[in-house]
């Protein structure tokens, strides 16, 4: 852990300062200026002599980013980008050790407390959780939201970071959550590249938070370029703050406050944040800051050089103009410092920096030295040339990485095939407990897993009363949902058409007019915004559910939810937690566009969210009730076409859960495993009774969430029964079926239990064409399933099943 005595930016209050202490401020933001630039200067250095993998640097914005650090409060969130680096000085969130050791990708939380190593650097993060994954009080720290390298994936989480500020300060039920908020003072800090500001979330994003008006302050670091790409290919009049006057507030106050400011303008930089700030936290108004002529001297990052594309005049203007040459200048001018007082400030600078990186060097390197020292006794204590060889190859290798240890030691053991001895036993036994070691360090917490993980929820059955009358599967949703709007005053809903009609489908329908607007609205047609808005307000302590109004349209949401949702627990290494709930609906409808089952994309792109896929509206509330009392995210999908099918309404419907993870046997059977979930399940369950009437019984699992599958391994154990296994749903060929089959055949090891093909039945390559027609041309239907259980009891029993086509 860093020990460094550095110290921190100064909030701006002129009118108590004297001539020394204001000499003072500046002076110290000089310093912090001049580490900057001196670890992004070495860090370059770092990566070109091979020490790390790769560089990107906020050089070059170093005099914006300390004046926007001195309003910057206890209890305020950045949702920033990679080029932040001062600011993170500045305010703390991060320091010079702890930016060499990300560079080197330290695995110790200690030394690398925003990622373990896991993010690449500039990628900053507080930790939000305690050890046990209970939160931390974050009134008293200046919060940063964990950074992404995606252009523009920053801003809508923003979004959400600067809503709940609003809705701390207007629900005063929530008066009591006195550790995530005090009263909404909060701002939400963004940053932004100028090029970035191109992206279609920054534009979603921006338009959303202009209607909410929200305590939200977007800074655009604009150096004029995009990597290579000039602004003139970039952004309509090459000024991003031209573009977006139409948002400037109106006498009727609403829209942006935009403020314009030069990059290399100390005094300017300071008075524009300053009162920037205040308007945005006292009036809870968005505002704009469009940093411009600003520079990046070093290029974009260590991949390449700009002297490829930009010319000696712009080389020339960037050298005069680079901010830390402009601010030295100033303070001469000024006669706040003169050059011996400058030249101590800049030496000092040096020495500190490169303390710093030696010190998260020889921290990185020593950490791996003991396992080398024990891998290479281990080797040598065995009676093998070979392995006494590599023994020599490690023990020369200067300052080895975990790569090359393990690399040697797996080669030995490889070569050791044949060979049995004690020594090979203890080699082995060391070389087990270090694979549980490494991966605690690179591949644990996809999921937060703390005492309030959905797998530690108490399951519950569902209870009925007598003569239970049967009502439109949406009422059960309804009545679960107002259940939990009444239990937990952190919940909340939102979505296209969510709140005056209660969504599509009616399932919250009038629980606005019960629960308040301020707890249940509606948004506009914006994906990424939406899922944004409930992750920034998931990071604060709310209980957030974000609908996406059908499954098809979660595409336009993806970036926010793979990029930054799902990986967020992994990436900080269980730092930061989001318990955001995304609801939405699909599988079994017409339409190019509103029948999509796109599961593999989901299953490939959301691993660190739980995907819940019920069958109908009673499993999914049973499922609602398990993760609004946990702490992590999951994705919900409703079948569309089972809204008005008839159900019983549980006389505990907002209390009864649904284990997450623990497949269901809906049919017991002795000649085919059939695995389904969903729409698809149903039609099963309607071709199993004519299966029968044809000699043939199958058994039906739902897995009922798809992440996890079926921990218990049903499917498995049902196979020891069936010996034949067809998995039938409705995503596209090698989708989620393919899926599905891994998890058996491999995972649980059902591949023994067979004694034919192992089967899929799945929808067409295309989408799903318009018209009942089309549907059953193209998806599975009741006819599709007969017929493919049939062709495997054919294959399997010839005389007594003749073929049918």
């Amino acid at each position: 852990m860093s020990d460094t005595n550095l110290k921190y930016t100064n909030p701006i209050d002129t009118s108590k300062l004297s001539f020394d202490d204001f000499k003072k401020m500046v002076l110290n933001d000089y310093r912090i200026v001049r580490e900057s630039r001196e670890a992004s200067l070495l860090g370059r250095r770092e990566v070109l002599t091979g020490k790390a993998k790769f560089g990107i640097f906020g050089d070059g914005k170093e005099v914006a980013q300390v004046a926007m650090a001195k309003v910057f409060r206890e209890g305020d969130w950045r949702s920033g980008y990679y080029r932040d680096q001062t600011f993170a000085f500045a305010t703390g969130i991060s320091n010079i050790y702890e930016f060499f050791s990300q560079m080197y990708a330290n695995p110790n939380i200690e030394a690398e407390p925003a990622s373990g190593g896991r993010m690449m650097n500039g990628h900053f993060a507080t930790r939000e959780l305690n050890q046990d994954g209970t939160w931390v009080d974050q009134t008293t720290l200046k919060n940063s939201s964990a950074d992404i390298s995606t252009t523009g994936g920053q801003i809508p989480r923003l979004l959400g970071l600067a809503q709940a500020s609003k809705i701390y300060r207007r629900n005063k039920e929530l008066g009591y959550l006195t550790h995530f908020s005090n009263g909404g003072n909060e701002v939400a800090f963004g940053t932004i590249g100028n090029a970035s500001t191109s992206e279609g979330v920054f534009f979603e994003a921006f338009n959303a938070a202009g209607v909410l008006q929200i305590p939200l302050a977007i800074s655009v670091w604009d150096d004029g370029y995009g990597i290579s790409v000039p602004a003139k290919y970039q952004t309509t009049k090459e000024d991003i703050s031209e573009v977006l006057k139409g948002f400037q507030r109106d006498e009727k106050g609403e829209g942006y406050e935009i403020f314009k400011v030069k990059g290399w303008d100390y005094p300017g930089l300071c008075e524009t944040y300053e009162r920037a700030i205040r308007i945005c936290r006292e009036e809870h108004t968005p505002v704009f800051i469009h940093v411009t002529e600003m520079t990046q001297p070093q290029g974009h990052s260590t991949s390449g050089s700009h002297e490829r594309y930009k010319s000696k005049e712009r080389l020339d203007w960037e050298a005069e103009y680079d901010c830390v040459v402009q601010m030295r200048k100033w303070m001469l001018e000024s006669a706040v410092a003169n050059e011996e007082e400058l030249e101590k400030i800049e030496e000092y600078a040096k020495k500190v920096v490169k303390e710093e990186q030696q010190r998260a060097w020889k921290d990185y390197t020593a950490a791996f030295k003991n396992e080398k020292t024990e891998a290479i006794d281990l080797l040598n204590a065995i009676n093998d040339q070979i392995v006494k060889h590599l023994a020599v190859e490690l023990k020369a290798v200067h300052e080895a990485s975990l790569k090359q240890i393990y690399g040697i030691v797996r080669k030995a053991i490889r070569s050791l095939r044949h060979h049995q001895s004690e020594q090979k036993d203890q080699l082995l036994k060391w070389y087990r407990a270090q694979q549980d070691i490494n991966y605690e360090r690179y591949n644990s917490k996809l999921f937060t897993n703390t005492a309030e993980s959905p797998q530690n929820i108490a399951v519950v059955p569902a209870q009925y009363e007598k003569n239970t009358k049967l009502v439109d599967g949406r009422e059960v949703l309804n009545e679960c949902f107002a259940a939990n709007f009444h239990r937990e005053p952190r919940l909340l809903a939102f979505g296209e058409d969510v709140g005056a009609i209660g969504d599509v489908n009616q399932g919250f329908a009038g629980l606005q007019a019960r629960f308040g607007e301020h707890r249940i609205f509606d948004t506009g047609i914006r994906e990424s915004a939406i899922i944004g808005q409930g992750l920034g307000m998931a990071l604060r302590g709310l209980k957030p559910i974000a609908e996406i109004q059908y499954l098809d349209y979660l595409l336009y949401g993806l970036t926010v939810l793979s990029d930054d949702l799902a990986c967020l627990s992994y990436r900080t290494m269980g730092g930061q937690k989001a318990p955001l709930i995304v609801r939405t609906r699909g599988h079994r409808l017409e339409g190019i566009w509103h029948s999509g089952s796109p599961m593999a994309m989901i299953l490939g792109s959301l691993r660190g969210m739980h995907i819940c896929v019920p069958r109908n509206m009673t499993q999914a509330a049973g499922m609602y009730n398990t993760l609004l009392r946990s702490d992590e995210p999951a994705l919900i999908i409703e079948c569309l076409n089972g809204y008005r099918l008839k159900e019983r309404m549980p006389s505990n419907v907002g209390e009864f859960t649904i284990p997450l993870g623990v497949a269901e046997i809906i049919r017991e059977g002795s000649d085919i495993t059939v695995v389904s979930y969903g729409s698809t399940l149903r039609l099963v369950q309607e071709a199993a009774v004519q299966l029968q009437e044809l000699g043939i019984s199958i058994e039906i699992i739902d897995p009922q969430t798809l992440q996890p599958f079926d921990k218990e391994h049903l499917c498995a154990k049902s196979l020891v029964k069936t010996n034949k296994l067809l998995v039938v749903d409705e995503d596209v060929p090698g989708g989620a079926s393919a899926f599905i089959l891994q998890q058996v055949l491999e995972e649980q090891k059902g591949y023994f239990s067979l004694d034919s093909q192992p089967r899929t039945l799945s929808a067409k390559a295309h989408r799903p064409p318009y018209g009942s027609d089309g549907d059953y041309f193209t998806k599975p239907s009741i006819d599709d399933i007969i017929e493919m259980a049939y062709q495997i009891m054919h294959e399997s029993n010839p005389e007594k099943f003749p073929i049918l086509f």
